[in-house]
This record gives C-alpha cells, sequence and structure tokens, in this order.
C-alpha cells in the first residue's frame, strides 16, 4: 500500500476575507453600559465577582458547552429496563456543566444569601452574562432564586426547604431532597384550557386530614407546562374547595417513595432546546399547601414577580451577544473595497442596535435596584408597574435586533455551526414565558387602576431624572392623555406600554449617559425621527461612540 503525504490546502479552497474565532474574553469588563449600569444602581461592591464570572464564561470552549446543550436535547425516560416507571430526563454533560456553573456563582442563591444593597443588581448582570452563552439552564436558576418569597407566605414550609435551596450547590441526582448537597425548584401552572388564564384551572386538590396552610393534600390533574420536570419540588395551582391554591409538590414523598408525577412528554419547541419543558400529570401526588386557601395566585405571584425580572432582563443579555458577534465579524469582513465596518449604512444600522441596547440596559438595571429596595412603599410601586414594562419592551426589541445581527453576518449568520440561529431561536421565549406581551400589557393597565401610587412614583422617576427634558415632557403629555381616556384604553395597552418604555429609557440615558447617546435616543426614539427598521438613525448622531461601547475586544 502507497503512503501519501497529507495533501496541501487546494487553491480553491484558501480561507480568505473571514472573521476569525472570537477570541476569549471578559464578558463583563467589556460592556461599558452594563458595567456602568451596576455600578451606579448599587452592584458596584460585586465587580471581582462579575469580572470572575464574566471571564470564566467569555471561552471558545464555554460557547461550545451551550452549543452541546442544545444540540444534544434532553431525553425522557418514561421507564427503567426493567419496566418501572421512572419519569426522569437525561441531559448531555454539558447542561450539568453550566448548572454547576450557575450554582458555584449564586445565580440561584446571592440576594438571598448577601441580602445587602446591590445584591438582585448584581444577580441581575450575572444573569446577563450567562444568557450570552447558554439561556436554557436559566429557567430552572430562575425559578429556583424567584421560589424564595413565595415560600415565605408559608414559614413551616420554608424552614424545610429553604437551607436546601440556598445551599449554594448544584446536585443533579434523583434521590429525595433530604439527601441531597442542593436542590432546584420548578413551577407548573398553565393547563391547556387556560393558558395564561389561571384561574381556569381543573385540577384538584383533596386533602389528606384537616388541610389548611401547611397541610397534606393530594392533587390530581394535568399541567401542559412544567419546565424543568427534573426539579426537586415545583410550586403548583390547585382547586380546593375555597378555590384556587398554591401547593409544594416534591419529586419523592415524605417517606422516600417517588411522588405520583408522570412526565408524558417533553416539548418539541422552537428553542430553548436544552431545557426540559413538559406535560406532567399529578396522579394524587402528595403535596403541602402555601399560603392562604383559596387565595393561591395571590401567594405564587412573588414568584411570578420574580422570574418576570429575569424574563426582562435576559433578552437584553442575548442582545448584547447579538451585537457583540455583530460587530466582531463586520470588523473583519471585507465588501466593495472596505471593511463593513467602514461602511457607512452598515454603522448607521450597528449604531442604532447600539443605542437600543443602551436603553435596555440602563432601564433592566434600574429595575433591578427596586427589587433591592422593595422594603420602601415608592420602590416596591415603581417595580410593581416598571417591571411589566420592561419585560413588554425588552422582549418586543429582541427578535427584531438579534435577527439584524444575523443579517449582518450574511449567509456565514445563517448556518448552526454559528451562535446566531440558536440566538434567534431564543429571543421570542421570554416574551411568552410569565405572561405575553397582551397579558403584560394588561397588568401595567391592573397596576395603574388598582393603585395608582404606582403611575405617580414613575412619573416622579422620569422627571426629576429627566430634568425638564422637553421630549420626555411631550411624551408624558401623551400618556397622561391616554390614561384619561379609559373606554378606550385597553386595545391601547400595547401603545401606552411602549411609551411608557421610551420614557424610563430616555430618562435613564439622559440624566446617566454620555450627552451624545442620550441626544440620540431623543431624537430617534421619542420625537420618532428614526425609522422603523434598524438602520435608519437620522443624520447627526454620534455613530462612532454607539459602536466603540459596543465593540468586543480585538
Amino acid at each position: 500500500m502507497t503512503s501519501h503525504a497529507p495533501h496541501s490546502v487546494l487553491p480553491t479552497h484558501q480561507v480568505e476575507n473571514q472573521a476569525p474565532e472570537l477570541p476569549p474574553f471578559d464578558l463583563y469588563s467589556a460592556d461599558a453600559p452594563l458595567r456602568e449600569a451596576v455600578a451606579r444602581e448599587g452592584g458596584g461592591w460585586a465587580s471581582e465577582r462579575l469580572v470572575s464570572l464574566g471571564t470564566e464564561l467569555g471561552t471558545p470552549d464555554m460557547f461550545h458547552r451551550g452549543h452541546l446543550a442544545n444540540k444534544h436535547a434532553p431525553e425522557l425516560h418514561t421507564f427503567d429496563r426493567f419496566g418501572h416507571r421512572i419519569d426522569e430526563v437525561e441531559f448531555h454533560p454539558a447542561y450539568h456543566e453550566l448548572m454547576d456553573l450557575a450554582a458555584r456563582h449564586q445565580l440561584p442563591t446571592l440576594p438571598w444569601k448577601q441580602p445587602r444593597a446591590g445584591s438582585n443588581v448584581a444577580r441581575t448582570a450575572m444573569m446577563h452574562l450567562m444568557t450570552q452563552v447558554e439561556a436554557g439552564v436559566l429557567c430552572p436558576v430562575s425559578m429556583t432564586y424567584a421560589v424564595v418569597p413565595a415560600l415565605m407566605n408559608q414559614p413551616d414550609v420554608a424552614d424545610v426547604w429553604l437551607p436546601r435551596v440556598l445551599s449554594g450547590e448544584y446536585d443533579p441526582r434523583m434521590i429525595p431532597a433530604e439527601q441531597k448537597r442542593g436542590v432546584t425548584f420548578g413551577m407548573a401552572m398553565t393547563e391547556k384550557q387556560g393558558g395564561s388564564d389561571v384561574r381556569a384551572n381543573s385540577t384538584k386538590a383533596r386533602p389528606v386530614g384537616p388541610g389548611g396552610p401547611g397541610g397534606e393534600y393530594l392533587l390530581t390533574g394535568h399541567k401542559w407546562f412544567c419546565s424543568a420536570p427534573m426539579s426537586d419540588a415545583f410550586l403548583t395551582l390547585a382547586n380546593t374547595e375555597r378555590g384556587l391554591s398554591c401547593f409544594l409538590v416534591p419529586r419523592f414523598r415524605p417517606d422516600g417513595t417517588r411522588n405520583s408525577i408522570f412526565v408524558q412528554r417533553l416539548k418539541n419547541k422552537l428553542g430553548n432546546r436544552s431545557n426540559a419543558s413538559s406535560e406532567i400529570e399529578y396522579h394524587d401526588a402528595w403535596a403541602q399547601m402555601v399560603g392562604e386557601d383559596g387565595r393561591g395566585v395571590r401567594t405564587i405571584v412573588a414568584m411570578v414577580h420574580h422570574t418576570r425580572l429575569d424574563a426582562g432582563c435576559a433578552p437584553v443579555g442575548m442582545m448584547r451577544q447579538a451585537l457583540t458577534r455583530a460587530v466582531h465579524h463586520v470588523r473583519h469582513r471585507r465588501a466593495f473595497g472596505k471593511l463593513l465596518i467602514d461602511q457607512p449604512l452598515m454603522r448607521n444600522v450597528l449604531a442604532d442596535i447600539a443605542l437600543d441596547l443602551e436603553g435596555c440596559t440602563a432601564m433592566s438595571f434600574r429595575i433591578a435596584r427596586s427589587f433591592d429596595e422593595a422594603g420602601d412603599e415608592d420602590q416596591a410601586r415603581f417595580g410593581r408597574l416598571a417591571t411589566a414594562v420592561n419585560k413588554y419592551w425588552t422582549n418586543k426589541r429582541c427578535p427584531q435586533l438579534v435577527y439584524e445581527c444575523l443579517e449582518c453576518h450574511g449567509g456565514a449568520g445563517y448556518i448552526e455551526e454559528s451562535i446566531m440561529p440558536r440566538l434567534f431561536r431564543e429571543s421570542p421565549l421570554n416574551s411568552i414565558w410569565e405572561g405575553s406581551g397582551n397579558v403584560i400589557c394588561l397588568d401595567v393597565l391592573r397596576a395603574i387602576h388598582r393603585d395608582p401610587g404606582c403611575f405617580e412614583v414613575f412619573v416622579s422617576e422620569v422627571e426629576a431624572a429627566a430634568s425638564g427634558d422637553p421630549d420626555i415632557a411631550a411624551k408624558l403629555s401623551e400618556v397622561k392623555a391616554m390614561l384619561a381616556d379609559p373606554s378606550s384604553l385597553e386595545p391601547r395597552a400595547r401603545r401606552l406600554t411602549e411609551d411608557l418604555a421610551l420614557i424610563l429609557q430616555g430618562s435613564l440615558l439622559r440624566k446617566h449617559a454620555p450627552s451624545p447617546i442620550a441626544d440620540a435616543f431623543m431624537q430617534a426614539r421619542l420625537r420618532s425621527s428614526g425609522g422603523i427598521a434598524y438602520g435608519t438613525l437620522p443624520p447627526g448622531v454620534d455613530e462612532h461612540l454607539l459602536i466603540e461601547r459596543a465593540t468586543p475586544p480585538a
């Protein structure tokens, strides 16, 4: 057999005019809008922690783990080889590695273990960083974080479960919670016939003994969406004789046997592939009531409110990673005689995208601070309204922004070896989770009507920050006129929510951002001098500054 030397590179396979791999870099230090927002909103004390996480995440190997966790989707094993019903989900090792990383850096626990000024801001920054690598693992991370205030409604249950939640360790073993180093929580509310209308739920709860808060129940029903079915326990809703109530359902009964929670199937989703969203059934599943009998929505809303913080801030991390990749590509790709980054129309597109990222970052972290200051009633009111506004707006901007960044790559951004298709598939997710767009806008109306103080605090916030800016004042007058006509308000709820988001972003940028960025935002967003699509900024905008603040290291 004749041996041959390796082929020399064929002349037609010379690789030229392609962007190199994005080099390892600290995702936190390279993000000027993020660093500034964290510092001014009270999280500056966590800068070393954020640099550590940003450095660990910002490597090609870590992004490859995110790719693997999605490529090798979770698999449901309903039975073991002997025929025993087990209802276990198998994940790729990369998923467990990312979950362990999140636990080590205290993404589910930081504000509860270190309840100081800025702890929610610092944690939100960590979520912002990690969602750039892989968003799917952040579903159980977010629910584990958010379950804490809901459990506080039932001290005897909280005394048992909170030490497990706050251990700071990830333990994926399928064993009773009391034997584990740490636990994760899930949530199961929606049903086939109801969706976001959880009051249409039909799951029944039958008391074992006297029942009541902290009491034992057996649940029977079908839940259409249960994300993270391998969690150690779930908060869920079911009906007692007094109405819809909240329950904690563990994977194992107190006697150590598996609880009657049956995973019917895993959802075949557009994106979020690494996260095992599922349909489950309860067949006399053992549970404990959390909170008042018949007040389940009120009890679980604390968990929903905190998950909405994440669902509003995670898209901003995706937007940041999409823009990072787009800027990196156009800095190296040449067309029509010069680099894409030097093409005037491309610069307009990138600067327009960066302008939205500046506004969404500022808004998200101001809202994160309201969670740290929720003991102040005005801050709680502000957060009640602004969290919904933020959740609506960042999620409406995210898919379009990610798509434009994908288009900046041309065909290279459309292939699966790129991260861009995965970001694009992920981009609509958070708009649907924890209340779709219409539900969120109706919640905005509900917050204003039930407690007018929410809007009054919001107005005080933006007026103080804007210092009489005429563009913000004009837009605020439009909002007040809209609210003065309640008969036509519901059909315009989206417009109202959008205007509130633009006003809040504009006020924050006017107070904190470099003047050219604030000026650009007023002109392009509040005066509507810009167009509908990205790349339609009006003349005079400082595109260089916007792009420079979005540029990753060389």
